[in-house]
């Protein structure tokens, strides 16, 4: 008879066990179904993306990250830290596209687009840029004072003092305050 709430004990356990592998299989078949957006032969940056709202409430994101083509045609993969795809984008001339497990969104710009995928406006077309260590060419920059490494550009402040490492900085400052770190991969980093 004292077996008997042991063997209740393991039956609740294996159905848990289960239900978990069932629920990671579903969610994996769900970001299976997402095709990977890079065009073959373009160059790809990759890292770790944080990004952080200070709004009411705080926003934030952490993961990985893909990027891929240019401003005007190119594609940013965004995965957990577990690899789970969290959303894709792809744009060209005259549209861009959102997918998640389960949605697609289709927008007239990269900067809508952006909104929506990120909860803020953030110029994802300066962005390549950025991440290079260098001023967007198609909007005015000013060196960071006092010869600090880095550069402002459309209200942003981005840092490239441990560039080197394959960090970047931005902070735009405007309510609500936006903060953006990048981690590129080694493949990566250069120097600027």
């Amino acid at each position: 008879m004292a077996d008997a709430p042991r063997q209740g004990g393991a039956e609740r356990v294996s159905r848990w066990l289960l239900a978990m592998a069932v629920a990671a299989l579903g969610l994996l078949s769900g970001c299976a179904s997402l095709t990977p957006p890079h065009a073959q032969g373009s160059q790809m940056l990759s890292g770790r993306l944080s990004l952080r709202v200070d709004s009411d409430p705080v926003r934030a994101l952490s993961a990985t990250f893909e990027l891929s083509g240019n401003a005007q045609s190119g594609a940013l993969v965004l995965s957990s830290p577990l690899g789970a795809t969290l959303a894709q984008a792809r744009w060209m001339p005259g549209e861009a596209v959102l997918e998640t497990p389960g949605a697609r969104a289709r927008y007239p710009d990269l900067d809508s687009l952006a909104e929506q995928a990120l909860g803020e406006r953030v110029p994802l077309a300066a962005l390549f840029d950025w991440l290079r260590g260098k001023p967007w060419a198609d909007a005015p920059s000013e060196s960071l004072p006092s010869g600090e490494a880095g550069f402002t550009q459309l209200g942003w402040r981005v840092g490239l003092a441990r560039y080197s490492e394959g960090w970047v900085d931005a902070k735009r400052d405007a309510a609500p305050a936006v903060t953006m770190r990048a981690r590129l991969d080694a493949a990566g980093a250069a120097t600027p």
